[in-house]
């Protein structure tokens, strides 16, 4: 339990630094200028990134809470991890996590194209972003694919149902912001200006980083990476 608070913790003070950078503090009212050029756009985009911020704060919470029943329910296990029965990790799960690197920097370096008003680099960089998400996604299945065919189901053991949950759960997010992704690759290729995608663009990078490190977790899980992080957590924080 402790180690859960802390990883709440950790999340709620990353959330936070995130949000103070976001102008709450500003005080639009006591703004000098002339009517018809207060900051629209600007306060959209403060609002937009803190909807962002929000909706990464809760869906890191999510994962915490499945994974820190994932680790409840192994410590449950019956003496000897009977009813536990870890099933192996595909390989095809390391491919994915290139591809899944790769995209992000594809989008790092499309938002980076977005601020210099390079639009036929942000048109290729969403391409490529989303070409290779879409890839990920196709991965994700063919491992499920791999798993079922040898004989590890959802109902086969703990184990294998939580593989499932937690790659499913990742899978959905990853779909949801695939269809962001696309909305802004649409409003690119319709003809619209590399500062007109600014920030739809700064929006799915920090969410695909998001995303990635989320990943990096599960992986170490799966891989039983995690469990000397945890007893090292445990021996810290008792």
């Amino acid at each position: 339990m402790s180690v859960i608070i802390l990883f709440l913790a950790g999340i709620a003070a990353i959330a936070g630094w995130w949000l103070t950078r976001q102008r709450l503090t500003a005080k639009p009212w006591l703004e000098e200028g002339v009517i018809g050029d207060l900051p629209h756009e600007g306060e959209r985009g403060t609002a937009a990134k803190v909807g962002l911020g929000v909706f990464l704060a809760v869906a890191g919470s999510l994962f915490s809470l499945v994974i820190s029943a994932y680790f409840v329910r192994k410590d449950l296990s019956l003496p000897g991890g009977a009813d536990w029965r870890p099933q192996p990790v595909p390989n095809l799960l390391w491919l994915n996590t290139g591809v899944l690197i790769l995209s992000s920097l594809a989008l790092q370096w499309t938002h980076g194209a977005a601020k210099r008003d390079r639009i036929e680099d942000v048109r290729s960089g969403l391409s490529i972003a989303g070409a290779s998400t879409l890839l990920f996604l196709v991965g994700q299945l063919a491992a499920w694919r791999q798993l079922a065919e040898a004989g590890y189901f959802a109902a086969s053991s703990p184990a294998a149902a939580f593989f499932y949950l937690i790659t499913g759960i990742h899978g959905l997010h990853v779909a949801g912001g695939l269809v962001a992704l696309g909305r802004a690759g649409a409003k690119a290729w319709r003809g619209a200006t590399a500062e007109q995608l600014r920030l739809s663009v700064g929006l799915c990078t920090a969410y695909w980083h998001f995303l990635l490190v989320v990943w990096l977790i599960i992986l170490a899980l799966l891989t039983g990476w995690a469990d000397d992080f945890i007893v090292i957590c445990r021996a810290v924080v008792p």
